[in-house]
């Protein structure tokens, strides 16, 4: 049978406890606010928990695939909007990890491993959602320099971040750069008004004839697009983890409250239609949980069937977040439809988990792609 490590458990202990203490306790006005998360980035980066999947070589934790998503996980059971500090962590800075040269790893990786610097995954723009391949953002080539013009959307932590991750068509085929915000044409959007996890800021990039030096590649000219693909094999295993942690913190939440609410003279928990409900919640979350750690194991040996299950772990995850909170929602009544508890902000989170990283209509296509291949 399947068992977590002694280290994997150690970890989870330290993170739920760090974020009972630390980060649940700013979910509430992040979310109210719209701010950044300021004080559960500096608890998490107090701990090592900000970036753990940075290797040693770097200054990082060296975490695992397995024990990031353990981290994002039980972040995300907390906060949603502060999980995707150590998921954006890792959602940026793969392709160097990928693809990008010693030189340009040992310059960028350590102040992100430090809590320096955050980076953002610039792939999206206006004309270029799931199609990503049509972007209009190009790059050219100017003796020692590249040249960067377009516009990018959709961004996470953009304008926090120092670095960002910029994905632009060149001459010969899409390519990746690694951009600084203090870059001469770098400027920013207005924060998006968004349905849900709105402590993680999202705006829009723009790129204004930015220069930037050649060296500052990832990987070849042309190899890009097959960069940000395989950094997404790897990283919608920790949107799967985030919905995780979503569904779990709302069934905590949701069994709690029947536990403790009395109708008709007994515990609500006590009435089948309510224990059916839990079984269900908790039956499709653990199937969510099992599946997104068994991705997270061919993450980590980079199995030939990464892409078929980073997929399936993001959507089944996704649609398993946004079902249980949605019940979640619905076993606390009238409380669960107010702002006093913390449901109706968890069902609003669930939905982006369905969304970005590829929309869960992408990842069937791309599952039955890889199906359809063998």
């Amino acid at each position: 049978m399947f068992e977590l490590s002694e280290e994997h458990h150690a970890i989870r202990a330290a993170v739920r406890a760090l974020c009972a203490d630390k980060v649940a306790p700013n979910a509430a006005a992040a979310d109210e606010t719209g701010e950044f998360p300021q004080a559960s980035f500096d608890a998490l980066r107090a701990a090592d928990f900000h970036a753990p999947h940075i290797p040693e070589a770097y200054g990082g934790a060296g975490a695992d695939a397995l024990a990031t998503v353990i981290v994002v996980e039980e972040v995300a059971r907390a906060c949603a909007a502060s999980s995707l500090i150590p998921a954006g962590a890792k959602l940026g800075t793969m392709p160097l990890l990928l693809a990008g040269s010693p030189a340009l790893r040992e310059r960028y990786l350590p102040p992100v491993a430090r809590g320096e610097a955050m980076f953002a995954y610039c792939l999206s723009e206006p004309d270029a959602g799931s199609d990503a391949a049509s972007m209009k953002t190009r790059a050219v080539l100017d003796g020692d320099a590249w040249v960067l013009d377009g516009v990018k959307r959709w961004i996470t932590n953009a304008g926090v971040a120092r670095y960002y991750t910029v994905f632009a068509a060149t001459d010969s085929g899409i390519s990746a750069f690694v951009v600084e915000r203090s870059d001469a044409g770098v400027s920013f959007g207005a924060p998006e008004k968004k349905l849900g996890i709105k402590g993680s800021p999202t705006r829009e990039v723009y790129l204004d004839s930015v220069r930037i030096p050649a060296d500052r590649i990832i990987g070849e000219p042309g190899t890009g697009f097959t960069t940000a693909m395989r950094t997404l094999d790897h990283t919608r295993i920790t949107v799967a983890a985030q919905a995780v942690g979503i569904a779990q913190g709302a069934l905590d939440h949701a069994r709690d409250h029947v536990r403790e609410r009395r109708q008709f003279g007994r515990p609500v928990a006590d009435f089948q239609g309510v224990q059916f409900m839990l079984a269900d919640m908790g039956m499709k979350l653990e199937a969510a949980r099992q599946l997104t750690y068994a991705a997270a194991g061919r993450s980590e040996r980079e199995a030939a069937d990464l892409t078929f299950f980073g997929a399936a772990a993001k959507c089944f995850a996704s649609d398993v977040a946004m079902a249980v909170t949605t019940d979640a929602v619905q076993l606390l009544g009238g409380y669960g439809y107010t702002r006093d508890f913390p449901l109706e902000r968890m069902m609003r989170d669930a939905k982006i988990t369905q969304i970005y990283e590829g929309t869960n209509q992408i990842q069937r296509i791309v599952m039955a792609r890889q199906l359809l291949k063998d």
